[in-house]
């Protein structure tokens, strides 16, 4: 049995992430008692939204030597062989596996690949919206929220000497804004 979900104002297509109105951002635990938080500037992606939602994907990069906490010591050492290690693994990438209703919002299943290895992670997606660019006649957005926590030990993040300061979950939260491609 198929289930076909209804959203209002929902289009199908395919969608481009908008790196310029989308954050890519994380956070872990310090010391155990505050939290750092931490961006990737460079990211890309294709969102696909099916006639079924539930037959939608995604498919994302995002470059690790990209990553800045406002600090560029920290940042030399998340791209070290320690955790990011940047020299050896140049992508960081995710594309889902399947979608679920749950319910006003969605579970994105996925590979997210992490330093030559592959884990499969579930998103909690909250769908936005759609509409029309302001600016641009004819022109659709489409805006997704989604977040999820990873084992950084999962992915072989060590974190060196550093590692026993540094929490293993780390949390993944997803703002992103998308345009509809055009045939033109």
């Amino acid at each position: 049995m198929t289930t076909t979900i209804e959203i209002p104002g929902y289009i199908t297509g395919t969608w481009d992430i908008d790196p310029t109105h989308s954050d890519v951002s994380f956070t872990v635990r310090h010391l155990g008692v505050s939290k750092v938080r931490g961006h990737f500037a460079t990211f890309s992606g294709t969102i696909v939204t099916a006639e079924n939602p539930l037959d939608s994907s995604v498919t994302a990069t995002i470059e690790p030597a990209s990553v800045d906490t406002r600090n560029e010591q920290r940042d030399g050492h998340l791209r070290s062989e320690d955790f990011l290690d940047v020299e050896n693994h140049k992508e960081l990438t995710f594309h889902s596996t399947g979608v679920r209703a749950d319910g006003e919002a969605f579970k994105v299943d996925g590979e997210l690949s992490l330093r030559g290895v592959t884990k499969t992670v579930t998103l909690d997606l909250e769908l936005n919206g759609f509409a029309d660019h302001p600016a641009l006649e004819g022109a659709k957005v489409a805006g997704f929220s989604a977040a999820t926590e990873i084992s950084r030990k999962d992915f072989g993040i060590t974190g060196g000497q550093a590692g026993v300061m540094v929490g293993d979950k780390i949390t993944i939260l997803l703002e992103i804004e998308a345009s509809l491609r055009t045939d033109a």
